[in-house]
């Protein structure tokens, strides 16, 4: 089967891309075959499509034979119900493409790759080689992740690395101003997709025509995520506000400092199993557990 266009996967890779927490134990050792039931929910909430190795997902955690592990579990357990996306969190180019050869074999649909993100900066023409070389190197599309402050890209750089390197496809913009997601639907070409990580500013976001969103909270409530972007698409703005506050309401309750191990416990209280944040990253306190539920409770009402 031949690969999809530009346009017809940013169709596939349109509405709620959550990405996926990692199941560590106690020890912090990843827990096989333990995401299965959580791809298993989440698909089952009406996400679009599976993101691995995230920050929701502790991913600048991993370690390459982990990394492996990871995607190879998070894949098959889509069992091609949506597309995947493996997401790289690296500081060098070579790494970037020296793992994404070790996932041979796997049904990639796009790469979510970070810019890097130790002390030392690129210019913007480096910048733009090390997204050229990835792509060159493995065939497979890309989404700009963002993320990084040390490295946080401009309207302009993201532009114009997705006019000169047509396999980067789009970008998950995280920073919270919503002037540069204006900017970029503005200047962005048809084919190309901009998706929100700002879980504050979702609903503001998919008014403003984003495509989608691949945020911490579309992992703990897809499926109230999911009715935000589709009260949006139809038209229903009153019931996308409404949801909005109250999703506010549970973003205010988080910490970022522990936010993938608050995502767990989120994931816990409807029904998943509870797992661990990776070490030096706190546990989620009894303050915040109590915080949560309170915040949480609206949206199951």
């Amino acid at each position: 089967m031949p690969a999809p266009s530009a346009a017809q996967l940013r169709q596939q890779l349109t509405g709620v891309l959550p990405p996926i927490a990692m199941p560590f134990d106690l020890e912090g050792n990843l827990v096989k075959g333990a995401l299965r039931e959580q791809v298993d929910f989440i698909i089952g909430q009406g996400a679009r499509a599976i993101v691995a190795g995230g920050s929701t997902g502790e991913g600048h955690t991993l370690g390459e034979a982990e990394f492996v592990q990871a995607m190879q579990e998070s894949c098959e357990a889509t069992a091609g119900r949506v597309p995947f996306v493996a997401g790289l969190i690296v500081q060098s180019t070579r790494d970037a493409i020296e793992r994404v050869n070790r996932l041979k074999g796997l049904n990639i649909a796009a790469l979510q790759v970070t810019p890097v993100h130790y002390l030392f900066k690129p210019d913007a023409d480096a910048t733009v080689q090390h997204f050229r070389e990835i792509y060159d190197a493995t065939g497979i599309p890309i989404l700009i992740y963002n993320v990084i402050p040390w490295n946080y890209l401009s309207v302009d750089l993201m532009l114009r690395i997705m006019d000169e390197v047509p396999g980067v496809i789009g970008m998950k913009q995280s920073g919270g101003d919503l002037k540069s997601v204006s900017d970029l639907l503005l200047r962005a070409k048809p084919h190309n997709l901009v998706l929100s990580g700002v879980d504050a500013l979702l609903y503001p976001g998919f008014a403003l025509g984003m495509h989608g969103a691949i945020s911490a909270l579309t992992t703990a409530v897809p499926g109230i995520v999911v009715k935000v972007y589709q009260a949006v698409q139809a038209g229903d703005h009153a019931t996308a506000r409404e949801l909005h506050f109250k999703l506010n309401a549970l973003w205010n309750s988080l910490s970022h400092d522990n936010l993938p191990a608050c995502v767990k416990y989120i994931q816990h209280l409807q029904g998943l199993a509870l797992y661990e944040p990776r070490r030096p990253m706190m546990r989620v306190s009894d303050a915040q557990k109590s915080a949560i539920k309170a915040a949480l409770q609206p949206l199951r009402a």
